[in-house]
């Protein structure tokens, strides 16, 4: 007779356990429930606000096209495209041209890339593998400070300390030394002013060195230790190893840094201004005073009176603008290619 009951009082401790268990379970799940929801919603709200983080750099993006084409309208419409081949600027007879503006703009930043970039790897490859340990965190916090240092800086320094260097030793030198070679005779002909192309791409490649340098050391220290020990295992030199295995291994960042360096050439303002000479012509020389189209925007924005002088120094603005993306879409189409061919 106790069996029975003991059996069913043990069937009613198992239903009140799973009634227990079960009530158990359900704020459990409920909170589970929350906390995905919870979850999820802040997952979309951070969706949202990323989103609007990149819309808005392409609203502005567009906005800053949108309002250069507008601006230099009159100017284009008054000139066309003899804008961009004209030399003329007056701003008298309102006449303007773009051609020297653009020219210096290139010729500059040409002669910028020519001394910055074998100055620059040279350095990248002395710091990574020639340079003694303890030498290598200075030298590298010393290349990078050249970046931090104001471009008003540059140039007040190369107007007063670089400028009368170059003209008294520089440029002397050279017209003697080219005189008689039939083309660079014209590439460095002329009175020695100081002040000219030549002088404003040596301060543009002081500028911009910070960039090729830092960007290649760090490339070329991802480089593995394996490829570099396997070149010297073989025989090859440290000139060897960088020219047959680090610079193929990482050229892609190296075109990259080149790149970004080149695009903060094109666009430099104060530095240029003060050692170019801002004058309004095309000079086959180096030595010759010229201008850029930043230089010329940052003097005579100010003083621009009426429409159309206006509206010729949006122009220019918008120039610059497409050289600069013309730059970096060739550079993306080169760092495409390159890793195509890896692959």
């Amino acid at each position: 007779m106790t069996e029975p009951v003991s059996r069913g009082s043990s069937g009613v401790d198992n239903m009140s356990d799973v009634a227990l268990e079960s009530a158990v379970a359900r704020p459990a799940v409920t909170d589970r429930a929350k906390a995905l929801a919870g979850i999820a919603l802040l997952d979309r709200i951070f969706f949202q606000v990323t989103r609007a983080a990149a819309v808005i750099v392409l609203v502005i993006l567009g906005g800053v096209i949108l309002s250069l084409v507008l601006g230099s309208l009159p100017a284009l419409q008054a000139f066309g495209p003899g804008f961009l081949i004209s030399q003329s600027w007056n701003p008298v007879t309102e006449k303007f041209g773009a051609l020297p503006a653009i020219y210096g703009t290139l010729v500059t930043s040409g002669v910028a890339m020519l001394i910055a970039v074998p100055v620059g790897l040279g350095i990248a490859t002395f710091l990574t593998e020639l340079c003694p340990h303890r030498l290598r965190r200075p030298i590298g916090i010393a290349i990078e400070l050249l970046a931090g240092i104001p471009s008003i800086i540059y140039g007040i320094w190369g107007l007063f300390v670089f400028a009368p260097f170059v003209q008294t030793y520089v440029q002397p030198g050279l017209i003697s030394l080219f005189s008689d070679v039939p083309v660079l005779s014209s590439l460095f002909a002329g009175p020695p002013y100081g002040i000219g192309m030549l002088t404003a791409g040596f301060i543009l490649a002081i500028m911009v060195l910070p960039f090729i340098a830092s960007i290649s050391r760090d490339v070329f220290e991802t480089v593995p230790p394996v490829l570099k020990e396997a070149a010297a295992g073989i025989g090859c030199t440290t000139w060897e190893m960088m020219r047959y295995v680090v610079i193929p291994y990482t050229r892609v960042g190296v075109i990259g840094g080149v790149m970004l360096a080149l695009g903060r050439a094109l666009g430099e303002t104060m530095a240029v201004t003060f050692v170019i000479g801002n004058a309004h012509k095309v000079s086959p020389s180096l030595l010759a005073p010229g201008t850029t189209i930043s230089a010329t925007i940052a003097n005579e924005f100010t003083e621009a009176v009426g429409d159309v002088y206006t509206s010729s120094l949006i122009a220019l603005g918008l120039i610059l603008f497409l050289l600069t993306f013309v730059v970096l879409a060739i550079a993306r189409y080169m760092l495409m290619r390159l890793e195509r061919k890896a692959a």
